[in-house]
């Protein structure tokens, strides 16, 4: 069993861990970037639907268990850039309001220790870094900036810009989405030299031209080319972190490769797998000196876990769909309540356009004698498909844990009836908006028994605090009572909102990015 050592080691290559890579490659340093899986490849099937959504090509082949009992396939991406990969590139701040106490019917969402002013400079960063195109000012709960998007909003298509007008006369206030693309266009159409070419397979599909921007295209590949001090290694499942005796230094990183086990060491290690995979990594990482698992004194590890609520619905329009790049619409004028209910709805947006093979493969319910022959793609031609996303809370006993040697995710819902609400907003609009006034719900499962409201969205799990009885990470997002261990995935949340993570996870690696910088001189 070989032993190396790094000034860093990164344990994770998605947005935390690919961003941290990013950052930490400049300072000149020896880096280690530990990758469970490979490269995902560049193939035909990236853009097929029933690859991707019905066959679930590219998830991870794992089985965990539901608190009652039942298996499910947790949807997880083991691959350079991670679940960016195949993330929509939505990138949102938080609502100012997020980081402070919010009060839903079933709880309190806590409020965060630093406040939106602290992240402001690195949620700017972030988008600049990851070409996010957006225009300010649409959104009225629209966090403050310094700055406008550094690349102009990916325009709407005839149909969606008919939606926008739409929702503008009824009083709404929609925006462009904020995406992370690799786009130039003019007059909707893609530049010859532009990576992104507006395709229907953007949303939720690997990107076979590297037009999104994910972890690996925007941070894992460029670091590598010009930086030689990182060191990207793949296949390596870490199985554990060892600690000296007394339990406050880590000094190994157990990697298995294949059949053929080696450990590593840093001066820092940095875990950054996603909150579901490094809490499971802490809680292997059991020793004398912490019997229960790596920086779990608290008893908080796995625990406080959020999903979001999420839901994907399509509506049929009274006239064809043709937009090919349909996810470029969004609507936050219920984000915090409304007239009529004064807790939080949520958010909406528009999410990838469907197909007849992805609408068949997911099962939609019995009302299929309504339409003509081909049903299937004939709902596809006709639909404007909707994300919908509300914050639920972090409750202690949602959690992921081992038991019986078997990965074992516990999730009760919460906040519900916002949900609940929030859909009836969209139906009603859909129903003044040359659509019918009905939703259908696409979003039972993802893939091969994959709960959309299981795996998606991970966050909770390591939250960050000041007291160590309370939180399992520091302000800095250093584990508690443990020296040279960080964590800068979206485990560090204390409550997550109703809007995508991933640009906070980036924001927040930028922010403690800077911290090891520091440290390291």
């Amino acid at each position: 069993m070989s032993e190396r050592h790094y000034d860093v080691v990164i344990v994770g290559s998605g947005p935390g861990g690919g961003t941290m890579a990013w950052r930490l490659a400049q300072t000149g340093k020896r880096v280690l970037l530990l990758e469970r899986g490979g490269y995902l490849p560049r193939e035909r099937e990236n853009w097929d639907s029933q690859a991707v959504f019905v066959d679930a090509r590219y998830q991870a082949p794992e089985t965990w268990y539901g608190a009652d009992g039942r298996d499910f396939h947790p949807g997880l991406h083991y691959c350079v850039g991670g679940n960016s990969k195949v993330y929509g590139a939505v990138l949102l701040r938080l609502r100012e309001r997020d980081f402070f106490e919010v009060r839903h019917p079933d709880g309190i969402s806590p409020e965060w220790p630093l406040k939106y002013d602290v992240f402001e400079p690195y949620y700017q960063a972030a988008e600049e870094l990851f070409h996010v195109h957006g225009l300010r000012g649409e959104d009225p709960t629209e966090p403050p900036s310094h700055k406008p998007y550094a690349y102009p909003p990916v325009s709407h298509e005839p149909r969606i810009q008919e939606l926008f007008d739409g929702l503008k006369r009824e009083g709404h206030h929609p925006f462009h989405l904020p995406v992370g693309v690799l786009l130039d266009e003019r007059d909707g159409k893609p530049l010859p030299h532009s990576p992104c070419i507006r395709c229907d397979a953007f949303d939720g599909y690997p990107c076979l031209t590297n037009g999104k921007a994910d972890a690996q295209v925007i941070c894992v590949d460029p670091a590598l080319k010009e930086h030689p001090n990182l060191t990207l290694m793949t296949e390596a499942y870490v199985e554990r972190l060892t600690t000296d005796p007394t339990g406050r230094t880590v000094t190994g990183v157990e990697v298995k490769r294949g059949e053929r086990t080696e450990t590593f060491s840093g001066d820092i290690v940095v875990v950054a797998c996603g909150a579901l995979s490094s809490a499971l990594l802490m809680l292997r990482s059991t020793s004398d000196a912490h019997p229960n698992g790596l920086a779990n004194a608290s008893g908080l590890v796995g625990r406080n876990y959020m999903r979001h609520n999420n839901a994907t619905v399509l509506a049929i329009s009274k006239t064809p769909n043709p937009t090919k790049f349909q996810k470029t619409l969004g609507l936050n004028d219920f984000y915090f309540g409304s007239d009529e209910w004064g807790f939080p709805l949520g958010h909406i947006q528009m999410v990838g356009k469907s197909d007849g093979v992805q609408i068949h493969g997911e099962g939609l319910p019995g009302f299929l004698q309504w339409f003509p022959e081909k049903p299937f793609d004939w709902i596809a031609r006709h639909s404007l498909d909707f994300w919908l996303t509300s914050e639920d809370l972090p409750l202690a006993h949602n959690r992921i844990f081992y038991e019986g040697g078997k990965v074992r995710l516990d999730l009760t819902e919460t906040n519900m009836e916002g949900h609940h609400r929030l859909k009836a907003k969209l139906r009603d609009l859909c129903g003044r908006l040359d659509m019918h006034p009905h939703l259908f719900d696409r979003s039972l499962y993802l893939g091969k028994d994959v709960p959309i409201g299981g795996t998606a969205h991970q966050a909770g799990t390591l939250r960050f605090g000041e007291d160590p009885e309370s939180s399992v990470l520091d302000l800095d997002c250093r584990a508690h009572g443990i020296d040279n261990l960080y964590v800068t995935d979206a485990s560090f949340f204390p409550s997550i909102g109703a809007v995508n993570p991933t640009l906070t996870i980036i924001a927040n690696a930028l922010r403690v990015g800077d911290r090891l910088a520091e440290r390291l001189g």
